[in-house]
């Protein structure tokens, strides 16, 4: 028998998903602002003209961008895949061997701590409502509608990391060339930490923590990225 959720379940696990992706849109945003930045201000630090930074940053976008859109549809599609398959061979064991299936329900819910008879109880109370569901949420931990989806992960990673990577280009071009540098880190620092404190936030972790940790990181990266700009200007 199939039941529908009242509308305040319907909506929290609608909020639920929509966490997920947000938080890939932070990390996607994070990765093309450090990555472009440190990028730029390399070709920066190596005595280049305001023309060859520029052209830096715009190719490091566009590879950024495609290469996280193509990584992120090919892991999530096997994701995807690996759920399916799952989700398969849950139905062909329940059409097989429904009672057996029960048991191992009913199993699971008295390791959780249940007695038999109400762990029993649940058993057919959930059942009732979709098996298939809640084999495999119970016994495989995945949500038959809330799967991996490949295209919006591609998505939401490529379009991210654009937003994240136009500010340090932005940046660079509109400031002058004693500038350029300094305000491209200071900006640069201060979008990691709001976003590190936005995608903590959303996990429902310390923002506090997140930001020392994307500080110290970003910091790291684009001083790293300056050195190696001069010694290979230097060089060269």
């Amino acid at each position: 028998m199939t039941r529908t959720l009242p509308d305040h379940l319907a909506a929290e696990r609608h909020l639920g998903g929509r966490a997920a992706w947000l938080r890939a849109a932070v990390l996607g945003a994070n990765d093309g602002l450090i990555s472009t930045s440190s990028l730029m201000i390399g070709v920066a630090a190596a005595s280049a003209g305001t023309s060859a930074i520029l052209v830096s940053g715009v190719a490091g976008l566009t590879a950024g961008a495609l290469s996280m859109a193509a990584g992120e549809y090919v892991s999530v599609s096997s994701q995807r895949d690996t759920e399916q398959a799952d989700l398969a061979r849950e139905r062909a064991e329940l059409d097989a061997s429904p009672e057996a299936e029960f048991g191992e329900l009913v199993e699971i819910y008295e390791r959780r701590g249940l007695s038999h008879g109400l762990a029993h109880a649940v058993a057919v109370e959930l059942s009732e409502f979709d098996q298939l569901a809640v084999h495999a949420r119970d016994e495989l931990g995945i949500d038959p509608d809330a799967l991996a989806n490949p295209l919006q992960a591609a998505v939401v990673s490529a379009v991210s990391f654009v937003v994240g990577a136009v500010l340090p280009i932005v940046v660079m071009a509109a400031a002058t060339e004693r500038t350029r540098v300094v305000a491209t880190m200071v900006l640069t620092v201060a979008g990691l930490v709001a976003l590190g404190s936005f995608g903590a936030r959303l996990g429902g972790a310390p923002q506090g923590r997140a930001a020392a940790r994307v500080f110290v990181g970003g910091c790291l990266a684009l001083v790293i990225s300056l050195g190696i700009g001069h010694l290979t200007g230097a060089v060269v």
